[in-house]
């Protein structure tokens, strides 16, 4: 008790009260979208029966997650989820800095800031949007890349029935969409390396390329460790409106497209499981949480200063 009072003393309300009050919307918009609905992670565990509520619904174990695992679909959504993350962190990161150590060396400051707001833009589109630019390209009878085939004299393809090119689409609108982001991210910390740096290496003789590699590249090493960290947190979450709406829930796309966050859906909307549903919800942030710990033990190993904690 007497160290949870010396805890409440350092907290000094009287003093800082304005500051707690200014923090106050911010808490309990934590403490109700994230903390409270944790209470329903009991789901995972029950045959969910609405009538009865979740405190009068029978307790299965860990039958959920035994269903969940011995289907076929289990392997077919983790394998997509995870081989699309790994696809998508490591691409992402490298267009990302190559293009902000593009960006950087444009002088001109109206049309640095010109190219820098067109890069960003899509990341502020809603996953609807982009699926209807998609869309747009793909369209069997009006699509652009459709029309394309056709006047080179090729055959029309139903983008949305044929799944093998559907990799590829997809890493190429995430891309699209999230590279911008990052690499004004990436751009933000290379305003911060001293021109000293440059200056010298200039009188040295080198290149630009030894400079981004000699200099530029070091100097954001931190800020790659974290954001690859944070990405590894989420390597088992997968962007719902890129795998729901982009592909606009084509069945026939499912064996490369589905994956556990549209899987849950389903399982929601399509099968009623709620149970199931909350144990594959479990099963990602369980295996996130632990690669969160691994990747920053790793970093720890291997270049402390740079570790999250």
């Amino acid at each position: 008790m007497s160290k949870v009072f010396l805890f409440l003393k350092k907290l000094d309300f009287k003093k800082h009260h304005a500051l707690y009050v200014m923090a106050l919307p911010a808490v309990l918009v934590l403490l109700i979208f994230a903390y409270i609905p944790m209470f329903g992670l009991i789901m995972a565990f029950q045959d969910l029966n609405i009538a009865k509520g979740i405190f009068g619904s029978d307790f299965v174990g860990l039958k959920n997650f035994q269903f969940l695992f011995t289907t076929t679909d289990a392997w077919v959504i983790t394998r997509n989820t995870v081989c699309y993350n790994v696809v998508f962190i490591f691409l992402n990161m490298f267009f990302a800095v190559l293009l902000s150590i593009l960006l950087n060396e444009i002088h001109s400051k109206i049309l640095a800031k010109t190219l820098q707001t067109q890069f960003i833009m899509p990341y502020f589109l809603s996953m609807t949007v982009v699926s209807i630019i998609v869309y747009s390209m793909l369209s069997l009878n009006n699509g652009y890349l459709n029309r394309m085939l056709m006047a080179l004299g090729y055959n029309k393809i139903n983008w949305y029935m044929v799944p093998k090119y559907w990799p590829f689409i997809l890493v190429a609108v995430n891309l699209w969409k999230g590279v911008g982001y990052q690499a004004v991210v990436y751009l933000a910390s290379i305003s911060g390396i001293s021109e000293e740096y440059y200056e010298v290496a200039v009188l040295e003789g080198a290149s630009k390329f030894q400079q981004a590699l000699y200099i530029t590249l070091p100097h954001l090493k931190a800020i790659i460790t974290i954001m690859l960290i944070l990405s590894i947190g989420g390597i088992f979450r997968a962007d719902f409106g890129l795998f729901y709406t982009v592909p606009q829930n084509s069945g026939p796309l499912y064996p490369v497209t589905d994956v556990i966050d549209t899987y849950i859906y389903r399982s929601l909307t399509t099968l009623n499981n709620a149970g199931m549903a909350t144990a594959a919800g479990l099963y990602q942030s369980i295996v996130g949480f632990i690669l969160v710990l691994a990747a920053n033990k790793l970093v720890t190993k291997v270049s402390p200063e740079n570790a999250m904690f």
